[in-house]
């Protein structure tokens, strides 16, 4: 199957990954499945399944660059757990929630918040729902609502920031299609340069704003803000687990100011010595072009992880002993990110093996326009994540095949690897928010107090309404080439605006001192 003409058979095993992920919904197993597809076709019945390990997911683990963003996703998932069961998280968010004191104040508390915990979605979720839905009732502002603005900032937040939960594996994914198309530049950076073109997770972001500035809903939101003003309706108790008691702010803050700042300079060492050894002038070109984001992010999470655990040692109820395992249990954690890693990686090697993109730009033709293909990736991934309810097996399974298919589509065109990157990531996080069974989806509801069917419901007209836009105004006018990014940004949020100020209804809110303590169910 490695011959000079490819042939269909060649989208079989990215097919079976696809096909296995919608129907079984386990990422592990749907990647197996188009890896061992791969090497029977490739190798042969005999020595196809051997082939799978001692070929494809050896090669990825003992490969340099992925050491590094295993190692990184590893000591960043230490971090997070000891930041977490420190109470430093629940100490900031008693701090913020404060200020809440009326339902516009109370939204725009909770979407602060959303944006300050954007290092994990999952902490996310818990921390801002347990913490805001009682402040919530007070206000009479449903739980729908709340629900919605912790969804939409959780996994939108934590996939765009520099340092995330998320972040080792978008990297991992970019870094490994970069070395496979040839691509010279630092995986961090491109990351970096994907920000602008995810335009369904800005303009998630930017919508929240709008719903909580404005105080307009629209459809079944506003069916639920107005059943929660008017009624008493019997509540579900936030099904969060209780946070540990507050430490102050400062132990989150400073592990995770210790990480950005090392990863900065890193960067900027490393790109340096690089661009020195290279012969090229010290510029910020040549120094962002030279760096090594994986080294520079291990040694960052590393130095994090030790002002984490000395911090929470400080603790009478933790010690040291205490936030060592803390550590080791975040890392432990981390593993099945590393098995997803390993077997994209090894799923690309196999669709390079059988010339998988070549087959589709022969299939695609001469009258397809390149400029589409980020939209056309934006609802495919979608599509995926809609249907398994996982953002990340949705990357893991389409990096190896929509990013080599731009690269050979439009060969040297740099953009559309741009776009067609930033399409799986933005796809990924937009099908995820449509999905019933998605599980931030599930914790949003869970830690917001809200039924998840009626959170499902309330979110998608909105999450719809936000991927349509994106799509309309970012990804067909940005790949065609009718204005940049930050412009489709701009539109987009004005655009969003619009169908608020002219759509959407506002309520006329009762003063919370008048309002009746909500009764709760167990």
């Amino acid at each position: 199957m490695g011959g000079d003409e490819p042939t269909w058979l060649s989208l079989v095993p990215p097919l079976a990954a696809i096909a296995s992920a919608l129907i079984l919904r386990r990422v592990v197993l749907s990647l197996l499945a188009g890896v061992v597809m791969g090497a029977l076709m490739v190798h042969g019945l005999w020595s196809g399944p051997l082939r799978v390990v001692d070929t494809y997911i050896w090669s990825a683990l003992t490969d340099g660059g992925h050491q590094w963003i295993l190692a990184f996703a590893l000591t960043l998932g230490g971090l997070m757990q000891v930041i977490g069961v420190s109470g430093a998280s629940h100490g900031m968010a008693r701090g913020i929630t404060r200020y809440a004191v009326d339902r516009k104040r109370g939204q725009l508390t909770a979407w602060f918040m959303g944006l300050i915990f954007f290092f994990d979605d999952y902490a996310n979720t818990l921390f801002v729902g347990s913490s805001m839905a009682p402040v919530f009732d007070r206000l009479k502002v449903s739980r729908e609502k709340l629900a919605f603005i912790v969804d939409a900032t959780a996994a939108p937040v934590a996939s765009l920031a520099p340092i995330s939960s998320w972040i080792a594996v978008e990297i991992g994914y970019i870094a490994d299609q970069c070395q496979r198309i040839g691509l010279e530049t630092d995986a961090y950076g491109l990351f970096l340069q994907t920000v602008p073109s995810r335009f369904y997770p800005v303009l998630m972001l930017a919508f929240g704003l709008c719903v909580a500035l404005t105080g307009r809903d629209l459809g079944p939101m506003l069916s639920a803000e107005r059943e929660r003003l008017t009624h008493q309706p019997t509540l579900r108790p936030s099904q969060a687990p209780p946070p540990a008691s507050g430490s102050h702010w400062l132990m989150a803050a400073l592990p995770l100011l210790t990480v950005l700042v090392i990863v900065f300079l890193g960067l900027f060492l490393t790109g340096r010595a690089g661009a020195l050894e290279a012969g090229e002038a010290l510029s910020f070109s040549s120094i962002a072009g030279n760096a090594d984001s994986s080294r520079s992010m291990v040694y960052a999470a590393s130095a994090g992880g030790v002002m984490a655990v000395l911090l929470a040692a400080r603790r009478k109820d933790l010690g040291l002993v205490g936030a060592l395992r803390a550590w080791l249990k975040g890392a432990g954690a981390m593993l099945p990110v590393v098995m997803v890693l390993t077997l994209a990686w090894s799923l690309g090697a196999l669709c390079d093996d059988l010339q998988t993109a070549r087959y589709l730009v022969s299939l695609l033709g001469g009258g397809f326009v390149p400029g589409l293909l980020p939209a056309a990736v934006f609802l495919v991934s979608a599509v995926v994540s809609f249907a398994t309810g996982t953002s990340w097996g949705t990357m893991g399974i389409l990096f190896p095949l929509a990013v080599p298919l731009a690269h050979q589509l439009v060969p040297g065109d740099q953009l559309l690897v741009l776009g067609t990157v930033s399409s799986i990531l933005a796809g990924s996080v937009f099908g995820d928010h449509c999905s019933p069974i998605s599980d931030t989806t599930i914790m949003s509801a869970m830690a917001s107090g809200c039924d998840q069917i009626g959170h499902v419901r309330t979110q998608l007209p909105y999450a719809l309404i936000v991927g349509a836009v994106s799509v309309a105004v970012g990804s067909i006018p940005v790949g065609l080439g009718l204005w940049s990014p930050w412009v489709a940004l701009l539109l987009g949020t004005g655009v969003l605006w619009v169908v608020l100020r002219f759509a959407g209804k506002t309520l006329e809110a009762v003063p919370p001192a008048a309002a009746k303590p909500p009764t709760t169910s167990s």
